[in-house]
């Protein structure tokens, strides 16, 4: 079998480095775009050139924009006295998509994990305690995934804003909606059952 040129060699060895991708997949996508190069190649070029050159962190809850305060703690209307507490930017934009949560976030950019030795100061936890304290915030939700890793950093989170009196909840856990009990795992519905409630 043939090697692929030097340049497209190098493009699907960093496209199989993304998540999902394998070579196999990379160099699938990589053959689809050479075929449809004007169409696709050259404007995936150019979108990921200006990414790369205008998308950052935002210094406040690690949200990425384009700039220094991304829209979501720009916007005064988000100013409700709540902030999200999620794993990742992925989970904010999943929260974002539900269009049930009307306040801020703060992105801790991982979760504790002894195993990893991901501790406290390694994550953004010292900066919610000090939004919490610094913007009169009423109620922190903690929407981290129902992981070993989650609720320890939950539960680290919730010690750590004992102190501040500020309300704090969890995400509730159990079935989906559409969801049906055969298909679940055994987590999933003591999770469930736990949090039922009276209709």
């Amino acid at each position: 079998m043939t090697d692929p040129p030097g340049d497209l060699e190098k493009l699907i060895e960093l496209m199989a480095r993304l998540p999902g991708l394998g070579p196999r997949s990379a160099r699938r996508a990589v053959l689809h775009m050479v075929k449809k190069r004007s169409l696709l190649m050259a404007p995936l070029a150019e979108a990921m050139q200006s990414a790369c050159e205008t998308v950052r962190e935002c210094l406040t809850c690690g949200n990425i924009d384009t700039g220094d305060k991304c829209t979501i703690c720009a916007d005064p209307a988000r100013a409700t006295g709540e902030i999200c507490v999620v794993e990742n930017v992925a989970d904010l934009w999943a929260m974002e998509r539900s269009h049930a949560f009307r306040g801020r976030y703060h992105v801790l950019g991982g979760t504790l994990s002894a195993l990893d030795a991901v501790g406290p100061e390694d994550l953004r936890i010292p900066l919610l305690v000090k939004r919490v304290a610094d913007e009169g915030i009423s109620e922190v939700i903690l929407a981290l995934n129902a992981t070993v890793d989650g609720q320890t950093t939950a539960h680290y989170i919730a010690d750590a804003l004992e102190r501040h009196g500020v309300s704090i909840s969890l995400l509730a856990q159990g079935v989906p909606i559409g969801g049906e009990l055969d298909y679940l795992d055994e987590g999933t519905i003591t999770a469930a059952l736990h949090a039922r409630k009276s209709l």
